[in-house]
Parts: structure tokens; sequence; C-alpha cells
């Protein structure tokens, strides 16, 4: 049984490779020749260790931000904060951090960006703003615009090429680059409205690639353009065996669904059946570890899986070698990084930043140590609070690993459910429902092999569960673009219960965190997820 199973995977790559393959035959290996060679020629130039690296990061970053500065100084941002007067200054980044305040997106979009929205130039980067990303909200919009510049264009295809070029490290077989890489992202096709295009960062980056790229790159243009997400699985699900796929990129729940489909309609044991070649997973967006074991499962062998820190606002870091769980922080590319401390001293309880914290810069970081990321960007982001918090694992080599958000979230496929969107939600239940909800709690969970989300409700009053589910998923639907994507397949079932107030202050109690400074925490996981459970548990009984 297995044999012909096999066999009609076989026929399927066969007769669609005999079709058209996507490229001509002998185009891909010469391009793919000598891509390799010109790896190789770097990697031999210079040492594997240092390709790229950054030996002097106070230097490197000095220079950068004074290259944002120069650039930014004629914006109406940099006439307001006199960037010309600060590039005289003896101690320009501290100095910087003395005169331009701390922003987030809301702070930065309220006072500067929503100009750019509307066409004006040189707000807070020279020239017009030709695309914005958009990216999960965190209030009652839909989705946050993130202005993205040409120089941020340019910035995220040096750091992706230098991505590449990491790959000589890896010590892949010469034929591996003559293959396709499969990119699973955001649609090309971005909306415009006579001033400005918008959509997904993956979306805009990928309608920029190289030239030369493009010999290598699947889906194509034409699926690429495809908005309907469900619409664009089926289109690669359709064209897989046509493709000889080396490479894929893009976040791990997403591509587990995806070879899941290729599997099953095929009718193979493991994707390598359909694309033998397959040897890298660059992904990002969320952590990996927690998919690998499942992941792994699709696969006839492992992959060398390569992490980014790819954000809406530029691209961070990426993992330069093997066998790492680190990034190399890119010091050198169009980001200037300051590092808060994440402590009681600098956020409060829910994660909110105090007016003046503590700000450090690369080298006054400390190994194993959380700190929340600033970054200046050649996009018109100033010291903006991007909301992640970081771990610097290699000193030597400005590594870092990603720890967590300065704010509760729940994100177990890339859903990036903040507590102002779960508050927003659970408030529109209650208004519309006439009930009060006065407190919650929600539990991330496995559910039939993909994913579920389980709700807590404290309420008094009669509620139907079911209904309140299917109400709060509706909302979240529409206050977070990240939820209403993750919702057609990965996110299976949403549930809620809904419990007497007094089981939450029971429990609050019993943790010895009675009383109004105490609140109960919006997003249960690990051991505090299987306390609330259990005590749960004792109280039905």
């Amino acid at each position: 049984m297995e044999e012909k199973k096999s066999g009609k995977a076989g026929n399927a790559r066969s007769a669609a490779q005999g079709k058209t393959g996507g490229m001509p035959t002998l185009k891909r290996p010469i391009i793919g020749s000598i891509l390799k060679s010109a790896l190789t020629f770097r990697a031999n130039k210079i040492p594997l260790v240092n390709v790229f690296h950054v030996s002097d990061p106070v230097k490197v970053q000095d220079r950068e931000l004074k290259k944002l500065l120069t650039r930014a100084s004629d914006t109406a941002f940099g006439n307001k904060f006199n960037f010309n007067k600060l590039l005289n200054s003896k101690n320009l980044r501290e100095d910087f951090a003395k005169t331009v305040p701390i922003y987030d997106y809301d702070k930065m979009f309220m006072e500067w960006w929503y100009r750019c929205l509307n066409g004006e130039t040189f707000v807070s980067w020279p020239g017009k703003i030709k695309y914005f990303a958009l990216s999960s909200g965190t209030s009652g919009a839909s989705s946050k615009y993130i202005p993205v510049s040409a120089d941020m264009v340019k910035a995220i295809r040096k750091t992706s090429t230098r991505e590449l070029f990491s790959l000589v490290k890896y010590d892949f077989p010469n034929e591996l680059y003559q293959k396709q890489a499969l990119m699973l992202g955001g649609s090309t096709h971005l909306q415009y409205n006579g001033t400005y295009y918008a959509g997904d960062l993956s979306g805009i980056t990928t309608g920029n690639l190289p030239f030369w790229f493009e010999h290598f790159y699947k889906p194509g243009r034409r699926i690429s353009r495809e908005r309907d997400w469900p619409t664009k699985i089926e289109e690669i699900v359709k064209k897989a065996p046509e493709w000889d796929i080396a490479a894929v990129v893009g976040v791990p729940a997403w591509f587990q669904i995806l070879f899941q489909k290729i599997i099953e309609r095929y009718q193979v044991k493991n994707i390598h059946e359909i694309w033998p070649n397959l040897e890298i997973f660059v992904h990002g967006g969320v952590a990996f570890e927690p998919y690998k074991q499942s992941f792994e499962k699709l696969l006839a062998h492992p992959l060398a899986y390569m992490e980014t820190y790819l954000a809406s606002e530029g691209f961070l870091a990426y993992q330069s070698r093997p066998n790492v769980n680190s990034m190399e922080l890119v010091l050198d590319n169009g980001i200037f990084f300051e590092f808060v401390p994440f402590t009681e001293e600098n956020f409060s309880e829910d994660g909110t930043i105090i007016e003046n914290p503590q700000t450090l810069f690369i080298d006054q970081i400390e190994e194993g140590k959380d700190y929340a990321v600033l970054i200046s960007t050649c996009s018109g982001a100033w010291r903006y609070m991007i909301g992640d918090t970081i771990r610097l694992a290699d000193r030597e080599r400005n590594e870092i690993i990603i720890t967590g958000r300065t704010k509760s979230f729940l994100s177990l496929c890339g859903e990036h459910l903040s507590v102002d969107n779960m508050n927003r939600a659970v408030q529109m239940l209650g208004e519309e429902k006439n009930a009060g909800i006065l407190e919650y709690t929600v539990l991330g969970v496995k559910s039939n092999g993909m994913f579920g989300h389980r709700w807590f409700l404290g309420c008094d009053q009669a509620l139907d569960p079911e209904e309140a589910a299917r109400k709060i998923d509706g909302y979240l639907k529409k206050l977070n673009d990240d939820y209403r994507v993750e919702r057609l397949e990965a996110i299976r079932d949403v549930e809620a219960e809904v419990l007497p107030l007094s089981v939450f202050y029971d429990y609050m109690r019993l943790q010895g965190k009675e009383g109004s400074q105490n609140k109960f925490p919006r997003v249960l996981k690990g051991e505090k997820a299987e306390a609330w459970l259990e005590y749960l548990g004792t109280v039905r009984k």
C-alpha cells in the first residue's frame, strides 16, 4: 500500500515537472552555480567566523546614529529636536537619549506618522513614504500603519543578502543552490488609495525582490498576489509537485498546515516525498520550539533551522551560524538600538514603560538579563519601543534571543493577541449582552493537533458560554488582523466557560494576592495555567 502511495507522488511530480518546471532547465543551474561561487569566494576572502561580524559595536552604532540624524536633519521631526545641533555633540548617543523622548506606536502615529498617511513629505524621514506595513492593532483600530521607506526596503534587502551569505557555514552541497525557495507570506497585491500602498511587510518586500532571485522564488508572482489566504494555500498545494523546493521561509504554524495538506492531497508519508531536496527552514514571528516535535513528524529528516527577527519596523537580527538558538543583531544597517532593563523600576505591572526609564546602549547590556528594545530607523521611527523583550546571549557576537513582550499577550501560532485586544472583546460582549464581566483569563491549548483558546469569564449573570465564545471570536477577528488569518485554520476551537466572580477572587486569595493592587492575569501559561486548571477541578467537585 505504501509503495502505491509513493508511486502516486512520484508520478505526480514527474508529470508536473515534465510540463514546465517554472524556468528553463539550464538557466537555474547556471545562476545557482554563480551564486554558490560568489558565496564561496566571499567566505574564502573573509574567515567564516568574521563574515559581516561587528567587532566594535560601539563605533558601528555611533556611526549609524550619526548617519540617521544627518539624513533626517531637515525633516519636521529633525527640526523639532534640533538634529543639526545634536550632530555637533561630543557625547552624541547620550545627548540623543536626553533630547528625544521615547515613543510607542500610538504616540508616534498621533504626533507624526498620520501626516505621512496624508501624503506629507519630510515628516520623520526625508522624502515621501510610499509603503505602509499593516501590523496587528493593539487598540480599537484593526491594524497599525508602519511606514516603510525606500531606504528601509534597501536595508531589508541588504540584510537578507547577508543572511543568504551565512549559508556557507552550513556546508550544503553545490546542487542545493540550484533549487527553489518557497516564501509563504502576505499578498504582494497591496492596497492602494491613490497616495500610498499598504499591506503585510512580507508582501512589500517580496514585491521588491532582486531580479536574480525571481528565478528561485516560489510560489511566483501570480499566486503571491492572491489576497484570499485559503485560495493561496490551495494554489500552492496544486503546484507543489511541479517545484523543486530546497528552502521554505515563513511562520511555523502555516507551514505545518501547508505540509499536512500536501501530504494528504498526494497520499505520501512526508513532505520529502514531494520535495526531496528540502533542507532549510527560515522562520520567525513566533518561537519555533513548541512546533518542532509535531513539525518534524511531517519530514523524512530534520531541516537546518534559521531564525530571523524581521519586524514591520525593520530587520533587527538573524541567525548567522548553525546549531544555536540566538540571532546576531544587525548593528550597521539603518537601525540604532537602545535597551531598557525590563524591571519593576522601569515598567508598571501591565508592562507600561515609565516616563524617564533607564536606557542602555549595546556595550552596556549584560548577558542573561531581559531588556525592552528601542529602535531608531531609516523609516523615521525614533526611540521607538517595538514591544519585544530580548536577552543578550553572546557578548562577543552581539547575539540575542527574544524572550517575550513588554505586555502580556497570547500567540500560539502568530495570532499576536494583546491584552488590549482581549479587554476590548470582553467589553464589547458585556455591552452587547448587558452583562458585567468583571474578570477573565484565557489559556492557549492544543486542540486536535492544532490550537485552541479557552476563555474563563467571571460573571454573576446568566450568560450562554457557547454564544460568548462565538461573540468574542467575532470581535477579535475585527480587532486583530493576525488573529483573523490564524483563525482560518490554525486556531480550530474557541471555547468559553462562565464562572461566578467568587471563583476568581477565591483563587487570588489562595495565591496570597487578594486586594485592589493585585490583578488577575489575563493570560495564563505553563505552571500557572496548570495551577488554575487544578484549582477549577477542585471547585467543580
